[in-house]
């Protein structure tokens, strides 16, 4: 699949990482770094990455320690993806109990800022009150300098703020929770809007600014014919996206398209959309 993935012509293959997937928990789910390390031996130009990884159940350092190998496996085409991760299965698995969304937000910010720090380094002692760490290596260190490239998972206020201020680019999963009163275009584009502030306040350049989309549950379906997929692609390119995210088929799931359609999107709609830019 991932082979098939890179014929095709995609930019990146990507796995959630997620102990189990609450949507498939009674099916097979494997950790999503071997799988990314597996597929890094069978390809050779497929950016590969977690989309994303969460301080539910993940610790900066081991974290980071994963990913440079990754890095070096795939020589160099390892995106790392970040978010805060969600309510569920994840975030209990272990024992704690659900964070409010105060407490999450902090753990989210004090993973980023430290594990953005470990990617960077080749030593690190970090004070942090979530996540403190004490003469830790990171050797050799990843193979793209001065680190793979951060991909921050972010719909808030607040997150948006830290993927300006800490990635080098951002992933919007459509519209949050509550907020489906608008459409998911108009939710993300007031997104978009904050993201390109916080960005232009930090002088950065919001142009070239990585901007990925992968929404499923929102108010259009991209993936119901090639057309539609192509309509999509251009509404969410003139909002600045220059990264579609589309679920490779999955049976007897929510994800369950058609695989021919899907294999249009992935050739005719691939070439399309990369003709755009």
């Amino acid at each position: 699949m991932w082979q098939q993935a890179e014929e095709f012509g995609f930019y990146a293959g990507y796995t959630y990482d997620h102990l189990s997937w609450e949507a498939f928990r009674e099916l097979s789910w494997f950790s999503a770094t071997p799988v990314l390390t597996a597929a890094a031996t069978v390809t050779s130009t497929l950016k590969l990455g977690p989309l994303v990884t969460t301080p539910n159940f993940r610790h900066p350092l081991t974290a980071a320690k994963e990913l440079i190998a990754l890095d070096d496996i795939s020589n160099g085409r390892m995106i790392a993806g970040v978010g805060s991760g969600s309510w569920g299965l994840d975030s209990t698995v272990l024992g704690a109990e659900q964070w409010s969304p105060a407490l999450r937000h902090e753990h989210f910010e004090a993973f980023l800022r430290v594990y953005d720090q470990l990617l960077r380094e080749p030593r690190s002692t970090i004070d942090n009150a979530f996540y403190p760490i004490t003469e830790s290596r990171q050797l050799p260190g990843p193979v793209q300098s001065p680190r793979p490239p951060l991909i921050v998972s972010a719909l808030g206020p607040k997150s948006l703020a830290l993927a300006a201020e800490l990635g080098d680019g951002w992933v919007s999963y459509g519209a949050p929770r509550g907020v489906r009163e608008a459409s998911t275009v108009v939710a993300v584009g007031d997104q978009v809007k904050r993201l390109n502030d916080e960005l232009a306040q930090r002088g950065r350049d919001t142009a070239t600014f990585q901007k990925a989309i992968l929404d499923f549950g929102g108010d259009v379906r991209p993936t119901s014919s090639l057309e539609a997929f192509v309509d999509y692609a251009g509404t969410y390119r003139d909002l600045g996206f220059s990264e579609m995210v589309i679920h490779w088929p999955i049976p007897n799931s929510p994800y369950d398209w058609d695989r021919s359609i899907f294999e249009a999107i992935a050739t005719e709609g691939v070439a399309t959309v990369t003709r755009w830019s």
